[in-house]
């Protein structure tokens, strides 16, 4: 094998739009007054945080709540005078055993883990006690529910589902079915299935309207299979995910040389149930201009074993080149469009045009060959003139003279007293002696001839020159 063939200089390193593990690269900035709608949904904003922040809100919410309910504790400790009598076993306090304030914290903790020693306990001497233990009930169940709900939503999220669902690396572009077409690849690593699984295309590219507006990253669609339901995919084994490009592609107009200055982004987004939570899933990535190979297609990964289907991952990103059309489906269209000539029916008619004339042209040289007699007959100069109007109003009725056998050529070319006569006339003469050319003229011609002699109606001289021309 030779070299390979060189490759383009690689360009400078752009921003994406979105990342290859799905990850949008678009921050939001001054909100102004805006912040505060965060707060209103606080619940999807402590679940949209990073993990580190969720565990930092996590540990403080307890800690602040525990020592601020222990500190209630002792505040009604210290202030009913239990702690200086807290060994004096006449008193009754308000919690047994709370005569500082780590036993006040301990005591909490009892109270909120439901984990009781019998060595502390609230009596029924305190009402106050016995508000602040349901205030304390209350907002520790409040407290739980809001806290290990966010966990569990944080940690069931499926994001991570999608971490599973795998894109190839590049998308490429070949022939397919005859037609230019972009591909890319989509996989299912899990054995558990996607369950209505759709995807989608989006071609994000700056453009500029004919009104002069810019639009930065203008989202065009790309059709997957929209039209036919090939975008619902029955995602168990990699399925190869086809575009292709027309008239009403976006891409109608990119052949490999302007893949070298177009800058354009493919977003590719993923979305289906997962099957065993019931969640909506999307997992998403994005081809660059640079990560589309022209002219290259992908390795198979399907093999059959004994019993079952084998995937062969290993080969999942792995491309090798087929012979590709360097030219835009735009390009080749307008190729094929001057290979094959516009005016075909008005060539074709032209030619029926002058294959008419040159008959006419023969009959007119096939008149002035006639015998003397004949031409006597005649005795007209606008012999030409008449054949020329029989010729015009049999074409107007889809038959010609070029049509005919030499020999009918020859027999039209006598006169009569009208077209129509003469027309008749030679039909008629076709019956017996030139049988086999009846057979091949049309049917309209066919009827006319009659199917029997009419020698008789023919002057004689007429008759006896015919006599001599066929014997």
């Amino acid at each position: 094998g030779g070299l390979p063939p060189p490759r383009a200089a690689p360009r400078g390193k752009r921003q994406r739009f979105v990342d290859k593990n799905g990850r949008c690269n678009v921050q939001h900035g001054n909100l102004g007054g805006e912040t505060s709608r965060y707060l209103s949904d606080l619940f999807t904003t402590l679940v949209d945080l990073k993990w580190r922040w969720n565990l930092f809100i996590f540990i403080l919410t307890y800690t602040v709540a525990w020592l601020f309910m222990a500190s209630m504790w002792w505040v009604i400790a210290y202030m009913r005078g239990d702690l200086n009598k807290a060994h004096d076993d006449s008193y009754t306090p308000c919690v047994a055993n709370v005569y500082n304030f780590p036993s006040a914290f301990l005591f909490f903790i009892e109270t909120e883990a439901t984990i009781g020693y019998g060595y502390r306990y609230i009596t029924d001497k305190c009402p106050e006690g016995i508000i602040l233990f349901l205030f304390q009930s209350i907002l520790g169940s409040i407290v739980d529910a809001f806290l290990i709900g966010c966990m569990f939503i944080k940690m069931s999220q499926p994001k991570k589902r999608a971490e599973t669902l795998m894109f190839s690396e590049h998308a490429a572009i070949s022939m397919r079915d005859g037609k230019l077409t972009l591909m890319f690849r989509v996989g299912n690593l899990r054995n558990s299935h996607m369950v209505s699984a759709q995807i989608r295309c989006k071609l994000l590219k700056s453009r500029q309207t004919p009104e002069g507006e810019f639009l930065p990253l203008d989202q065009l669609e790309l059709d997957v299979g929209f039209s036919t339901g090939a975008d619902q995919l029955f995602l168990v084994s990699p399925l190869t995910i086809c575009h292709v490009i027309d008239a009403k592609s976006p891409f109608y107009d990119l052949s490999q040389r302007s893949m070298q200055t177009e800058q354009f982004e493919i977003v590719v987004i993923l979305e289906g149930i997962v099957e065993t939570t019931g969640m909506t899933c999307q997992a998403r990535t994005s081809y660059t201009e640079d990560e589309v190979l022209w002219g290259h297609r992908f390795f198979p990964v399907i093999s059959l074993e004994e019993g079952f289907f084998k995937v062969d991952y290993s080969q999942f990103h792995a491309t090798f080149e087929v012979p590709t059309p360097p030219y835009s489906v735009k390009e080749q269209e307008e190729m094929l469009l001057m290979s094959s000539p516009l005016i075909a029916p008005a060539v074709s008619n032209s030619k029926e045009r002058n294959n008419s004339v040159e008959c006419l042209d023969g009959l007119d040289e096939v008149g002035t060959k006639l015998p003397s007699k004949l031409q006597k007959i005649t005795g007209r100069d606008d012999f030409p003139k008449k054949l020329l109007r029989m010729s015009s109003t049999t074409s107007e009725k889809a038959y010609s003279m070029g049509d005919l056998p030499m020999k009918l050529q020859r027999i039209s070319s006598v006169p009569g007293n009208s077209e129509e006569k003469l027309v008749s006339k030679t039909t008629k003469m076709m019956s017996d002696p030139i049988s086999q050319s009846v057979a091949d003229l049309p049917p309209k011609l066919q009827k006319l001839s009659g199917g029997g002699r009419m020698e008789g109606n023919l002057p004689p001289k007429l008759r006896k020159m015919n006599s001599d021309r066929f014997t």
